[in-house]
Order: C-alpha cells, then structure tokens, then sequence
C-alpha cells in the first residue's frame, strides 16, 4: 500500500489547543477517514508547530476527493484551519506532500532478492 507523508505548520500559539482537539475526535470523522481509505494515519507536532502527517492509502488523492464529499470533513476542516499558518484552503488539501527517500522493508526486499538470485 502506498504511504504518504506530509507537512502542515501550526500556529505557536495554539500548539496545546491543536493536540487537545486530536486527543477526542469525533467519532463521526474517524469512522469517515476510515470509509474512505485512510489507513494506518498519525500525525506528530514538534515544539515549534511542525506538523508531519503519515498515512497509507490506495489513492491518497481518492481518499481526499471522497473525504471533501462528506459533510463530517467539512465542519472539522473548518474548525481546524484557524490552527495553522500560511495555509490556502483546506487543511488535508493545502498539505506539502514529502518525497520518501528511504523504506527499510523496501530495501530489505530488493537486498533478498538480489542475494537470492546471485
């Protein structure tokens, strides 16, 4: 399954208040992340509001078309917005996808199976 990674900034000032809210989401919104593919999803925050985002998905970009359909995604990406800095649109639409450089399963595969075939 493809994994994706990406990076969001939020605002200094609201750090605690931004963890808080992500300690009890609403049920409804996990069960949609859920419905529409989102597998394996966590998000950690650095002290300075570094946000990265980790999740798997078949299609990230038909995981988020899906998610923007549901009425649960509108009201929670719109109570988050105000969370973060320099950010046009929605959160899950204005991320900056990171580019995967290193995958230790990955190059254990390719290492045995080289070995293998030699």
């Amino acid at each position: 399954m493809p994994r994706y990674c990406f990076q969001l900034q939020v605002r200094p000032d609201r750090l605690e208040e931004y963890a808080d809210r992500h300690r009890a989401v609403w049920p409804d919104m996990l069960e949609a992340l859920h419905r529409t593919g989102w597998r394996n999803y966590s998000l950690f925050l650095r002290e300075d509001g570094l946000l990265i985002g980790y999740v798997e998905a078949d299609d990230l970009a038909a995981a988020q078309e899906a998610m923007a359909a549901t009425e649960v995604n509108a009201r929670w990406q719109a109570e988050m917005a105000p969370y973060f800095v320099d950010l046009e649109g929605a959160p899950d639409e204005g991320f900056v996808l990171l580019r995967e450089v290193f995958h230790l399963a990955d190059q254990l595969t390719t290492t045995r199976a080289e070995s293998t075939a030699s």
